[in-house]
């Protein structure tokens, strides 16, 4: 590996919703400060995500003072909605887990998210990342937890494993799709100065002064198909994904980390990997 670098950090306030891609964020043992302690669910309290909503690519979220957010759309006006009061929770799914998540306060957080959806829906915040869902004990050590990410605090790629994975889908019967940006991919933090597929091997690693345990590949859903500024879907990456990096039934690209330290990244700092 030459002089590898974080190229970039991705902070994602609300699941599913675009992000944000400040020059700096703190890590906290269950994520980025800030990167998915809020999210949708359903009128049944299941998880509401682009996998059956594409179009939630389109909506942002901005981070408040606080730990509170502002919600914008296309056709809709900006809504401030301010981190709910401690008080009594509500269990929601979360793919396979239940947790107990805290409603956003203000019936307008849940009349916006219906409206812009055109379906009921519930704004939640996780109030206590450190006690409300755990790591997949499959690859977890004691204690480890994770905020309303799909899995794992952070999510790791490489600029030459996109390159690598945009020159195979270039040769492929879907061309036209590609090259495809790294925002398919929904990153928190995007590495430069690797070789391609490099991470493969990796099971730490140390962005500036944070260390990491790289805990598993990352496998990829029908997400990564949603063009994130049109909220069109294709067939790339996994059509092309399918073919060179499917490994025990799922497709691969990025790497899930557990921060193994707290403190601060930012963009331009060194990486290191130590194992």
């Amino acid at each position: 590996m030459g002089k590898a670098r974080l190229r970039s950090i991705h902070v994602h306030p609300v699941k599913a919703l675009r992000g944000l891609a400040p020059p700096e964020a703190e890590v906290e043992p269950w994520g980025l400060a800030g990167d998915r302690r809020w999210m949708l669910v359903d009128d049944g309290g299941k998880v509401v995500t682009q996998r059956q909503w594409p179009r939630l690519a389109s909506a942002a979220a901005e981070l408040l003072p606080g730990g509170g957010v502002r919600l914008s759309a296309p056709g809709a006006d900006p809504l401030a909605v301010p981190v709910p009061d401690p008080g009594e929770t509500v269990t929601v799914e979360l793919f396979r887990d239940k947790v107990q998540v805290t409603p956003a306060a203000t019936e307008a957080a849940h009349a916006w998210c219906g409206a812009y959806l055109g379906a009921p829906a519930r704004l939640v915040y996780l109030d206590d990342p450190a006690t409300r869902r755990p790591v997949d004990p499959a690859y977890a050590r004691p204690g480890e937890t994770v905020s309303f990410a799909d899995g794992y605090p952070l999510l790791l790629t490489t600029t030459a494993s996109l390159d690598a994975l945009n020159s195979l889908i270039a040769r492929g019967e879907h061309a036209a799709e590609g090259p495809l940006p790294m925002n398919r991919f929904r990153p928190n933090v995007v590495i430069d100065g690797t070789g391609a597929w490099e991470e493969d091997g990796w099971s730490r690693v140390t962005i500036g002064e944070v260390a990491f345990r790289v805990a598993k590949p990352s496998g990829r859903c029908v997400v990564t198909t949603t063009d994130q500024d049109s909220a069109v879907r294709g067939r790339e990456p996994l059509h092309t994904l399918g073919r060179h990096r499917r490994q025990g039934g799922k497709l691969l690209f990025g790497q899930n980390l557990v921060p193994l330290s707290r403190g601060t990244i930012r963009t331009g700092d060194p990486v290191t990997v130590d194992g």
